[in-house]
């Protein structure tokens, strides 16, 4: 059976493109600004259509174009997306008047333009209080003007409820063109019953950070040149099925990419004495006081993973977690585990674009939820879905500086704030 199109906007590295190909979705065309996050997707998804631009400077008949250009059905079932979402953001002052709230209407505005039959908006929970209700309401209103019914009440769904290793809630919208079945938001799978009691529901546990990078701490954390570690090494067993280098477990639907035998990414940093002893004695699931690092439980959940700032606002580093077993902070692998994806994804080579990309994604095992509501409602059977091996990338594109990035995607060199590198004394 012919695998649904859908189309990812704001796509950064591929969080939602991954989890909704594991729902059936083929990933048609890609949206991203950032030039560096553009080629990582271009990497795992080389089957669609990478476009590297700004979205208001987008028109829908470019992307009509497109899809023509790969042979893919011009009749889109789906468009996903979560626009930037700092100006709503309970991390910072949220401002009505922020210049990157625009971008959720152009998020609308692609949307009336194609006409998908569903679509899915991500956002942070800070959008549905305070004075931000009032965007989500005039946002809902337009959808529902435009041709399309919301399903209400608005939901926040936690990760953590729909099997992934982290607490982390996102504000959904789901919505579906009245000329087809309506699009319902998925039933938890995973859930605590109380505080101290065992973590069952629907016979499923909630998944733990030791399930999920159990088996990558026995081995060296790469400092200065990644190395990969043998998958042969790796235990692939329960929970960890869904990120061996095959697509299995929730990932089965996945196409096939041809990749080495290696893991790469278990790259961190080198902590000093000071902090490793730091980090040795603060207890799991507390704050080491210092450094306001979190420490992980073993048997509990990982914190939000972030992105931090932007090259615009200093290129800080958001706070990574202390590993529960080691006196150290997680590797991109590890934070790539904790964040439900597989082995095979790749992420850019330096620690600092490695990490932007995973705060900054979706959770894959939250948008494969999503996206086999939206299979079901379509009344569409997955197993029929067929699935394909796809051509090795060429693997310079995971280790390009910006430069060489806007160079690829043809894009002049003042388009991109650089990055402004902290001078130590």
């Amino acid at each position: 059976m012919k695998r649904p199109v859908a189309i990812d906007l704001f796509a950064g590295c591929g969080g939602m493109s991954l989890g909704l190909e594991a729902a059936g979705f083929d990933i048609a065309i890609a949206v991203e600004l950032d030039p560096i996050h553009t080629l990582v997707h271009h990497f795992n998804f080389p089957y669609g259509v990478s476009v590297c631009k700004d979205i208001a400077e987008l028109q829908a008949k470019d992307l009509l174009q497109a899809l023509e250009s790969q042979g893919f059905d011009p009749e889109i079932d789906l468009i996903a997306g979560g626009p930037p979402c700092q100006g709503f953001s309970h991390m910072g002052k949220r401002q009505l008047n922020d210049p990157r709230n625009s971008l959720v209407f152009e998020y609308l505005r692609m949307i009336k333009a194609i006409k998908p039959k569903y679509f899915l908006f991500e956002n942070v929970p800070g959008i549905a209080s305070g004075q931000q209700k009032t965007i989500l309401a005039e946002l809902i209103a337009e959808f529902e003007s435009i041709g399309y019914s919301v399903q209400k009440p608005v939901a926040i769904l936690n990760a953590s409820d729909y099997g992934a290793p982290q607490n982390r809630k996102r504000l959904i919208l789901i919505g579906s063109r009245l000329d087809v079945n309506p699009a319902i938001y998925p039933e938890k799978t995973h859930s605590a019953t109380n505080p101290g009691e065992s973590f069952v529901f629907k016979d499923q546990s909630m998944a733990t950070c030791e399930e999920a990078i159990g088996d990558l701490i026995k081995h060296h954390v790469y400092i200065e040149s990644d190395q990969g570690i043998d998958s042969s090494k790796l235990d692939y067993s329960g929970f960890r099925k869904s990120f061996a280098l095959q697509p299995s477990g929730r990932f089965n639907l996945c196409h096939t990419r041809t990749v080495s035998h290696r893991v790469y990414g278990h790259i961190g940093s080198n902590h000093s004495e000071k902090s490793s002893d730091r980090f040795a004695v603060t207890s799991p699931g507390t704050v080491e006081p210092v450094s306001r690092f979190f420490k992980l439980s073993a048997d509990g959940q990982c914190n939000t993973l972030r992105a931090g700032t932007s090259s615009d606002k200093g290129s800080h580093t958001a706070p990574r977690p202390i590993n529960y077993a080691i006196p150290r902070c997680i590797t991109v692998r590890e934070a790539a585990r904790l964040h439900t994806f597989p082995d095979w994804f790749r992420f850019h080579n330096t620690i600092w674009h490695g990490f932007r990309e995973i705060g900054n994604a979706v959770i894959p095992f939250l948008a494969q939820s999503l996206g086999c509501e939206i299979i079901k409602a379509m009344k569409l059977n997955p197993q029929e879905f067929k699935t394909y091996t796809l051509n090795q990338q060429d693997e310079k594109l995971l280790s390009y500086s910006m430069s060489q990035a806007l160079k690829y995607w043809h894009i002049p060199d003042n388009v991109i704030p650089k990055r402004k590198r902290r001078i130590r004394l």
